[in-house]
């Protein structure tokens, strides 16, 4: 082994570590996110399919896989490949929904994909959970309550399957400017996935929406507010009739233009 003395000074030299390079992303780069933004500025079909197939498969491809092995995403009944495949085709049916200069492409799919992973992964775990314990719990069932739940649950699916109809016709109606639009539509692509909503606290999600759209907190807390007035008065249309009246937005577009 070789000594860290000098011959002449006896002195101790000291071995220099190198440090090591930040792996960089060299599949999903700003190539990348250029053909997305040509990708969705077209409405050549032809010229899709050619910058999808030579710009953006592979590297929604590989996201796709990284997410899923990185986070560990293995609770589902098909293969991983499949699963990827699945996570990919997620990709390409939002694909339309990133906008030049509102944050990074890379940061925005990989945001999309976790979502979607981080829900199915759920339902499928808790479902195996259920399988297992069968046995153990079905002596105990109260068909009275498990009824009851079910009826609230239907309710409420129902509830909010009115909201969706409600602000996808209206969302341009209740919020003029484009920066308002596309926090709510960010809200709203959350809420989409509400079974998730339970893995973040309210920090996660703004950081998330912040992401999304480049507001900062007070502005989203703002457009938030303005939805919880809405859904507030659609929840008592929704009690009192069933459904809500998707061509009426009422005096709060009124009072938020003055």
């Amino acid at each position: 082994m070789p000594s860290t003395k000098t011959a002449a000074s006896g002195s101790v030299v000291k071995k220099v570590r190198k440090r090591k390079k930040r792996k960089k992303n060299y599949y999903f780069h700003e190539g990348t996110e250029k053909a997305i933004i040509r990708y969705n500025n077209t409405d050549n079909a032809h010229l899709k399919n050619k910058i999808y197939n030579e710009h953006i498969r592979a590297a929604f491809d590989k996201l796709a896989e990284n997410i899923i092995h990185t986070f560990k995403f293995y609770y589902f009944d098909v293969s991983s490949e499949q699963v990827k495949n699945e996570v990919v085709s997620f990709l390409v049916l939002n694909i339309h929904k990133f906008k030049e200069g509102k944050g990074k492409a890379f940061s925005y799919f990989s945001i999309v994909a976790k979502n979607y992973l981080i829900l199915n992964n759920n339902k499928n775990y808790k479902m195996g959970k259920i399988h297992q314990q069968m046995d153990v719990l079905d002596y105990k069932r109260n068909v009275q309550n498990e009824n009851e739940m079910e009826s609230k649950s239907e309710t409420a699916e129902l509830f909010i399957n009115e909201l969706h109809r409600f602000w996808d016709v209206n969302l341009t109606n209740v919020f003029r400017r484009d920066k308002d639009i596309r926090v709510a539509d960010s809200v709203l692509h959350i809420f989409r996935i509400k079974e998730n909503i339970e893995n973040f606290n309210k920090k996660d999600l703004y950081i998330l929406i912040r992401e999304m759209t480049g507001s900062n907190t007070q502005h989203i807390t703002r457009i938030i507010n303005v939805m919880k007035k809405y859904n507030k008065r659609l929840q008592y249309e929704f009690d009192m009739y069933g459904m809500v009246d998707v061509n009426h937005t009422g005096s709060l577009v009124r009072e938020k233009e003055e």
